[in-house]
Order: C-alpha cells, then structure tokens, then sequence
C-alpha cells in the first residue's frame, strides 16, 4: 500500500486498488508534464513560428496586392518595403557597436594563447568550409550541365545589366588595403575601392574582351562600413587590452557593458522580424515580372545552385559538426531557425548578424567569449553560399558560351571563388559584383552577369541563409573544442581534465 495517505483524496478506488490508483496518477503527471513540455516547446519557438509564417505570408500578401492591380510603380512598391527598411536600418544600426565590442570584450577577456588557438580553430574551419563549398558547386555544376539545358537564343537572356569594370588584381588590392583603414571613423561609414575609367582611345584584345590593364585608374569612399577594417582593428584593439592586464581592466568593463546593452537593444529588435520580413518578401514579389518565364529560362541553374547550397548547409555542415561535437545537429539548428528565417528575408549576413549571436547565446548557450569572437569575423570573411554560388555561376556562363574548360582554369575558378567571397559585402547581392571578378578570370566579359541576374535576388537569399548558417555550425564547433580551456579560466581546473555536462551544448556522447 502507498504510505501517502493523500492517494486516497484523488480517488476512492485507491484504497482498494492502489495500483489502479498509483497508474492513474502517473498517467495524469504524464499527461500534465507532457502539456507543460508543448506549451514551453511553443513559447520558447514562438518568434521563429512567427517569422516563418511571415515568409508564407509575405508570398501571399505580395501576389494578393499584385492582382489588385494591373501595375505597380517603383514609388509603390517602396511604400509596402517601407516597414521592411525600418527593421533593416535598425539592424544595421547596431552592427558596427556590436561588432567593435563583441570583439575587443572576447579577445581582452582571453589568454593570448587561447585567443591564437580559438583563432587558428575558427580560421581553419573557414577555410575548410568554403574550399569544400567551392569544390562541391564545381563538382555539381560540371555534373548536371545546366549550361547546355537552355536555349541560348532566348533573347530575354540578354536584358542590360550595367556592370562595374573591375579585375581580379585590383579586387585583391582592395581588400588588403581595406585591412588597414586610414580613418577609423570613415571605416564606419564607406569602404576603400577601385575605380577603372575608360581611356578616350579603346582598345579590346582578341575574342572582344576588354583589357582593363590599360584604363586609367581612380580611387573613391563608397557608402557601407568597413566591417573587414573594423574587424582587423578590433582584433588589434582586443589582444592589446589583454596584454595590459589590471591597466586595461577598466577599458575591457566599457566594452563589456557595450557589447551588453547592444545585445539587449538587439533582443527588442528580433521581436520586429516578423513584420519586417512580411514586407521585405512581399515588395520582392511586387517586382516580379513573370516568375513563371524566369525559372522556365534559368530553371537549371537554379536547381543547380540552390541543391548545391542545400546539401552544404544541410548535409556537410552538420555532419562536420557532429564529428567534432559527438552531438547531433537538430536541435542546434532548430534554436538557430530565428537567424536562418532572418538571414533569408533580409539577404544580408552583416545585417543577420545580431539575431545569430542572440540565438548561438541565448537559445544554443554557446559561450560568449567565443560567440563574439567567431560570429563577427566569420560575417566578414566566411562567405560558403557565396564562394559555391559563384564557381556555379562562372562555369554556367561559360557553358552557356560553349567554353570547354580546362583542369587550369577550373582550378582558377576555385581560386578565384574563394577569394571573390572573402571580399564579398555582406549586403544583399554583394556577390554579384565580385562574380565579376571570377568572369575575368576565365576570360569572360563583366556583361555577362547579366545571364543570371533574372535569378541573382533570390539566389542571394539561399546563400545568405548557408553563409549564416556556417558560421553559426563554426561557432558551436569551437565553443566545443575550447570548453576545457574556457572552463579552466573560468573556474580552474576540472575534475578529471573534463567539462561538467551541459544540457544545451557540452553534452558528450
């Protein structure tokens, strides 16, 4: 008999068939733990829901309004991005504060060498990652064939596209050179670049492809941060406050106050995504033309692209990340899902950037000294969905041209891709200004970016989505290689050299 005489209050039976009694009360617990799970599972995913369903809704919205009316003008349509802008321009306000400081507070607040080791794990992932994205689109690309899939007199193939001149030199130059800005303050507002101008007497070398080496040159500040100076110097910044010791106390205090209260300013702005990607989709599909004729002209490259960037971001990232982490990879994804629905409506890694260092913290517990660390520079310079989108892109074109390619030059694409993507912006289509720089090397014309720009808004989405998604996968996997020695300047040496068992992320299997 059950010694609580308090069975004996929830049912009279009890008394005679306790064990009747002790299953009912565990199936009423059950069933009660089992209600509180569901409401704190949905609470918990509320926002992400929310943000999903303002995808779906945008779509809708969008094709509502469109067969409202026969014709919407450009001034029409910024009215219905209006709300989309304003969420944007709010999380573009916070990037460079949270950057500086999220930054300096995580290199201050390491040891010198963890902060070279945290480094060199976070750098190799990056270049792992994006050789690997880079080899994969090749690999898919010169498997499907997409190039040879279309109809190469489809006079809409070749609607004016003004490009920017530009060379895969200068492209190279320019982002060294804005490693080291001049101006800190200029930094935050313009970046360092390159102008060619054609000379009065124009001349094209064999095969109508013009020779920029003979252009005059010009240099011009262009609106949008400098974020790979800002990074370069935050970096700088960071090991010398951690080299100061006790003096540079009171400066790391400062930024870790800024880097909190940004955050929390952050945190107001993510309860807006909703809204602002609801708009944001919807004044996208307002400019669409004939979404229908597009993908019937650019189907296969398309599907060759966005299939590439799936199995990237889907299949490779989390396997890498369960071999390093010995953890399976859904739930880490699923806390990220804020961040990966953000990343897709806003096209923008730099502008995502926030909302994914909220998630990696708040929902993935990842350690903020690595979070601050990891997430910012890999907004900078791992760019997987870029570098994989543009070796397609380069080696569709060149299908499409009927250019057999050789081993040379497709390994000059990789090349190419990788560093093109490292220079790439994170603002929305910034690859495709640098896939001009992977045309030159194969010796095509900057025009012929117009062949895929029908297709470019959208595919820049996807591959916003990896990009984010990477870094994110780069920071759970470093958080997880550096646990012990974070836990040890944390709290000193653990028992048995071992991290005590974490149920978010540092649960060993």
């Amino acid at each position: 008999m059950n010694p609580d005489d308090s069975t004996s209050e929830i049912s009279p039976l009890k008394s005679s068939h306790p064990d009747q009694g002790h299953k009912t009360m565990n199936t009423a617990a059950r069933r009660q733990s089992k209600e509180k799970k569901a409401e704190s599972c949905f609470s918990h995913n509320l926002l992400t829901i929310l943000t999903i369903a303002s995808v779906f809704g945008g779509v809708i919205l969008g094709f509502i309004l469109k067969g409202a009316k026969d014709e919407w003008t450009k001034r029409e349509i910024t009215y219905v991005q209006f709300p989309g802008d304003i969420f944007l321009r709010m999380l573009k306000m916070l990037i460079v504060p949270l950057l500086v400081s999220s930054i300096v507070s995580a290199i201050g607040s390491l040891d010198l060498s963890l902060s070279k080791k945290i480094g060199f794990q976070s750098i190799a992932y990056y270049a792992a990652t994006t050789s690997m994205a880079v080899l994969q689109g090749i690999f898919w690309v010169m498997l499907i064939h997409p190039g040879k899939m279309m109809d190469k007199e489809d006079p809409k193939m070749h609607e004016h596209q003004e490009t920017r001149p530009i060379t895969t030199t200068d492209t190279i130059l320019d982002l060294i050179r804005n490693i080291f800005p001049a101006n800190l303050i200029e930094a935050c507002i313009s970046t360092y670049r390159t102008v060619l101008i054609k000379p009065a007497s124009f001349k094209a070398t064999a095969g109508n492809v013009t020779d920029y080496s003979l252009w005059e040159m010009k240099s011009e500040m262009v609106e949008g941060s400098n974020v790979l100076g800002l990074v370069a110097f935050s970096v700088a910044f960071g090991i010398c406050i951690g080299k100061l010791g006790p003096v540079g106390k009171p400066l790391l205090n400062f930024f870790d106050s800024l880097g909190e209260a940004v955050m929390l300013m952050t945190n107001w702005v993510i309860w807006l995504s909703p809204m602002g990607v609801l708009f944001l989709v919807a004044s996208k599909v307002l400019e669409l033309d004939d979404f229908g004729a597009i993908v019937g002209r650019l189907g296969m490259y398309f599907l060759t692209v966005v299939f590439g960037l799936f199995v990237h971001g889907f299949v490779l990232l989390p396997l890498m990340y369960s071999v390093f982490t010995r953890q399976l990879p859904f739930k880490f994804t699923l806390n990220m899902g804020q961040a990966i629905i953000t990343a897709f409506g806003t096209a923008s890694s730099s502008a995502s950037l926030p909302i994914s260092m909220a998630c990696l913290e708040e929902n993935n517990k990842i350690d903020v000294r690595v979070s601050r660390f990891v997430m910012p520079i890999g907004a900078t310079i791992n760019m997987d969905g870029t570098a994989l989108y543009e070796a397609v892109a380069a080696i569709f074109i060149a299908q499409l041209k009927g250019i057999q390619l050789s081993f040379g030059q497709i390994a000059a694409v990789s090349v190419t891709a990788t560093m093109a993507s490292i220079g790439a912006a994170g603002i929305p289509q910034a690859g495709l200004v640098t896939m001009v720089m992977v045309l030159d090397t194969l010796g095509l014309p900057a025009d012929d970016v117009s062949l895929i720009i029908a297709v470019d808004w959208l595919l820049d989405r996807f591959r916003t989505t990896v990009n984010v998604l990477g870094d994110a996968y780069g920071a759970g996997i470093v958080a997880k290689l550096a646990e012990n020695d974070l836990e040890f300047m944390s709290n000193g040496p653990v028992e048995g050299g071992k991290v005590p068992d974490d149920e978010w992320h540092t649960t060993s299997m």
